[in-house]
């Protein structure tokens, strides 16, 4: 009798990863849910058009090296994702292979085949960072007449005071700020880490100043939508972008820059770093795990480079002329 290979329904399996693995044993943030809810919200429907089957009915060993390759293929060049975005995704769909691996070994083989694939490697691009005066330029831009404009002049200036993330920005509540003798706001960054960020005297004057008009209690928004719910990431950026226009005006370049929120992010490490900050305190500032991710802020900067090339006289050494002695060496350096 011939022996029929084993198969695991991929939905049991799907259901326990993210309730036992994800939910209850590492007690995953919901940002971390949601970002794995995602990427297989994505897969499924991919799956579901390349396999005609419901996402009920297929089986894990279905979703096999040949299927995981053609589905990262499809983000990248249908869907225009990032190959930052692209492993972040993938890396969601390994954890769920490693699990499912050691939940039904029978599912070993294609579990294996998949983890085998690699991530992929990109080159890191230097980092862009505004100037003091364009960031005072966007920070200004706003309409302080109407509602919208001073939210967004003080939700800005904050921004930048903080280096705050996008997501840690939009979810700050009355509640975390401390604006008397030594203003602070409490930050709730990453896997759940919290981290307290000083404000300057002058930013601390902006947010008392606007809790006073907006009248809500601890628990709500600092930075609400009109409606008094939390903004999106969406609008978030809309409005930074809608101020950069209006600072072009003053400063033609920055209609040829991408303004992002992480622009903003990246701009007062640097200029922490240009006034002198220890490399470590900005690393706490932006609530980096480690400072060797805040070093990429030094390979940026190329006026700190050349300020230090200068402070050291170059060696006195007489120049060489090099002279290939064979035909063959001389071809090859003519290239």
């Amino acid at each position: 009798m011939k022996a029929h290979a084993s198969t695991a329904s991929l939905g049991p399996l799907l259901q326990q990863f993210f309730v036992e693995r994800l939910i209850q044993q590492r007690h995953a943030s919901a940002r971390t849910v949601a970002a794995y809810r995602d990427c297989f919200r994505l897969l499924l429907a991919f799956a579901e058009r390349r396999l005609r089957k419901l996402p009920a009915d297929i089986q894990l060993e279905q979703l096999n090296a040949p299927l995981i390759l053609d589905f990262l293929e499809y983000l990248e060049k249908q869907r225009r994702n990032s190959v930052r975005s692209r492993n972040a995704r993938f890396a969601a769909i390994r954890s769920f292979m490693h699990f499912a691996g050691l939940k039904e070994p029978s599912t070993l083989a294609v579990s294996q085949s998949v983890l085998a694939i690699p991530m992929k490697r990109f080159e890191r691009p230097l980092i862009g960072f505004l100037s003091r005066k364009q960031i005072e330029a966007i920070l200004a831009a706003p309409d302080a007449n109407a509602w919208t404009g001073r939210r967004d002049r003080v939700m800005l200036t904050t921004l930048y005071n903080t280096g705050a993330r996008v997501s840690e920005l939009i979810g700050m509540r009355v509640g975390d700020f401390q604006l008397d003798a030594s203003p602070a706001v409490r930050i709730r960054g990453k896997g759940r880490k919290e981290r307290s960020v000083p404000l300057w005297s002058s930013t601390a004057k902006q947010v008392r100043r606007w809790l006073n008009e907006l009248h809500h209690g601890p628990e709500q928004p600092v930075f609400p939508n009109r409606s008094g719910g939390v903004l999106t990431r969406t609008t978030m950026t809309e409005r930074l972008k809608l101020a950069a226009t209006t600072a072009a005006k003053q400063y033609p370049e920055l209609a040829k820059r991408r303004i992002s929120p992480h622009v903003f992010r990246h701009s007062i490490a640097m200029h922490l770093l240009q006034a002198g900050v220890d490399i470590t305190v900005i690393a706490l500032w932006l609530g980096h795990e480690s400072p060797s991710t805040t070093h990429m802020y030094v390979e940026a900067d190329l006026v700190m480079k050349e300020r230090a090339l200068k402070s050291i006289q170059a060696p006195k050494t007489a120049a060489v002329r090099y002279r290939p002695p064979d035909s063959v060496l001389k071809f090859l350096q003519s290239l």
